[in-house]
């Protein structure tokens, strides 16, 4: 009888490792099988920040004038990454404001940028990719030469620039730095005020005046010009809270003066405080052979046209800054 017991505790314990071995086959089956998720191959990123800086004086010995300035800043990504296809998009605004006593309200940042890569590769080992590439940029609202608010000098979409080209891009493992070439970029020029178009400005083709200066055929609103472009992004922690990034942009026109370079190049350094709170330091650079310096050198309230000069923005702020 005892030994009848023990040949059905046997069983039953060998029924027992039956159920759990397939329970476990059977979950770790459904772990293999498990479609991916098409939501998994994107990633999303968005900051939204603030940058103030104020100067006030109180029987200040030396003088001054109070003042305040502002910068909104907003920056959205999406990405779509798998095996041998990825897609990078992003789209990053930008407007600053000073105030200051005795002066009007005057710009000092507008931005709109959105920029849109397609890549593919072979094999999911390479780091190099087949792409296509889309960068849209233009301003907000209209741009002075102050002092002199009466005469805009740019406005929306005037100039506004799309490049539009099929090259490769090399995208490193860790994805902090990429290069980006392309011999087939067609860059558009888009001037769509009519008064600049006119005068020609932003390289498009000027009016047509007869001997008197009166209008004979409208100035042009886009050129079109086809060229090789070249890009190199970098972004990473240098030391502990101390970020780095620069965008790097160099176009030449295969049609119009091949070898005189367009130059686009931005560096910033970031100083992280804490989770809000972030200082910036940071410098742009441009150089365009299209666009022409105008500055009132006779101060007769007429804007006088020279030649394509350097131009530099230098930014030092610190404000709070939202990613979510």
């Amino acid at each position: 009888m005892f030994k009848n017991i023990e040949i059905k505790k046997g069983t039953i314990l060998l029924f027992f490792i039956f159920l759990s071995f397939k329970n476990f086959a059977a979950e770790d089956s459904t772990n293999v099988d498990e479609p991916i998720k098409y939501e998994e191959f994107w990633t999303s990123k968005s900051a939204l920040g603030i940058n103030i800086s104020e100067m006030a004086f109180v029987n200040w010995s030396a003088g001054g004038n109070n003042s305040i300035t502002t910068l909104l800043s907003a920056d959205f990504s999406k990405k779509y990454k798998d095996a041998y296809y990825s897609w990078d998009n992003s789209i990053s605004m930008k407007y600053g404001m000073n105030a200051q006593e005795g002066q009007e309200l005057r710009k000092t940042e507008d931005q709109l940028e959105i920029k849109s890569t397609f890549g593919y590769r072979k094999d999911s080992l390479s780091n190099w990719y087949y792409s296509a590439k889309l960068n849209f940029n233009t301003q907000f609202s209209n741009g002075y030469a102050y002092p002199d608010t009466e005469t805009s000098i740019s406005s929306f979409m005037a100039p506004g620039y799309a490049f539009i080209g099929i090259g490769t891009e090399y995208s490193s493992p860790d994805e902090t730095w990429n290069l980006y070439i392309s011999p087939i970029t067609e860059k558009s020029t888009f001037v769509l005020n009519q008064r600049m178009a006119n005068e020609g400005m932003f390289g498009v083709t000027p009016a047509v005046r007869d001997e008197e200066g009166n209008i004979i055929e409208e100035g042009e609103k886009v050129r079109s010009q086809f060229g090789f472009l070249f890009t190199n992004n970098f972004s990473n922690e240098i030391a502990t809270n101390v970020r780095l990034s620069h965008q790097l942009s160099l176009y030449s026109d295969y049609l119009h003066q091949f070898g005189n370079v367009d130059v686009d190049w931005q560096i910033d350094l970031n100083l992280i405080v804490n989770e809000y709170v972030k200082a910036n330091i940071g410098a742009h650079l441009k150089y365009d052979d299209d666009v022409k310096h105008k500055e009132d050198t006779n101060k007769d309230g007429t804007l006088e046209t020279f030649g394509p000069r350097l131009q530099l923005k230098q930014l030092l702020g610190v404000g709070l800054v939202y990613i979510f």
